[in-house]
């Protein structure tokens, strides 16, 4: 399931992402604008859009993208606890509502729900080659009739791949996206992650530019 987020607020939008990435292949959005950018490239299965942020918020964006007949599964968050708010969000097209604070379990019950009541479709497998596929939930590659495991690293890294390709990618820029702040990984631990994803799938899939980084085909 692809999910874009639109969270302004940068302790719990990094909190969230490594959250949600654990499961869920998630695109992140800081205001309205950057969601365009997004969707002008991407379609996406859900959206969880923070009410509150500066420029557009929440409620104008999901207002505006209904009248364009965008009808993607939407879950607010928010700190308003009115009911107005509430009536609002519903009114505007948000499918679900949830208020701040709230624990991470909360936030994956209603994405799982939102998943069930509009059938959309996660368990399964993304072709790579004739015999290759991954499925990024259950962390496994099916190769020649074989089940292999990932670890949650090489997951995310795979993933990110393959929603990248054809697109040149910094070293920096897979740690950023797929580590977080406080635990960067060396150029050696990414290029042990790289290796054992290029055992699996191919040398061939994943190729080295060498000073620049690594692109995907």
């Amino acid at each position: 399931m692809k999910i874009l987020l639109m969270e302004d607020d940068a302790v719990l939008s990094d909190i969230l992402l490594d959250f949600l990435r654990e499961t869920w292949s998630v695109d992140y959005a800081f205001n309205a604008q950057e969601v365009y950018e997004h969707l002008e490239t991407k379609e996406y299965d859900l959206f969880i859009f923070d009410i509150n942020v500066l420029g557009q918020n929440g409620l104008e964006l999901l207002e505006e993208l209904r009248s364009f007949n965008n009808t993607t599964p939407t879950i607010f968050i928010t700190a308003y606890r009115d009911t107005e708010s509430l009536k609002k969000a519903f009114e505007v097209g948000a499918n679900d509502y949830i208020k701040k604070p709230f624990e991470l379990e909360e936030l994956s019950v209603r994405i799982y729900n939102t998943k069930r009541l509009f059938n959309i479709e996660t368990d399964k497998y993304i072709q790579i080659t004739q015999n290759i596929t991954f499925n990024k939930e259950k962390k496994k590659i099916l190769k020649d009739k074989k089940e292999f495991s990932l670890t949650n690293k090489d997951t995310l890294l795979l993933a990110y791949f393959l929603n990248n390709k054809n697109r040149l990618i910094s070293n920096e820029e897979l740690s950023q996206n797929i580590w977080d702040f406080e635990s960067q990984p060396s150029n050696a631990t990414l290029r042990s992650h790289i290796r054992t994803l290029r055992e699996l799938i191919g040398k061939e899939k994943i190729i080295t530019i060498r000073g620049e980084g690594y692109l995907y085909e």
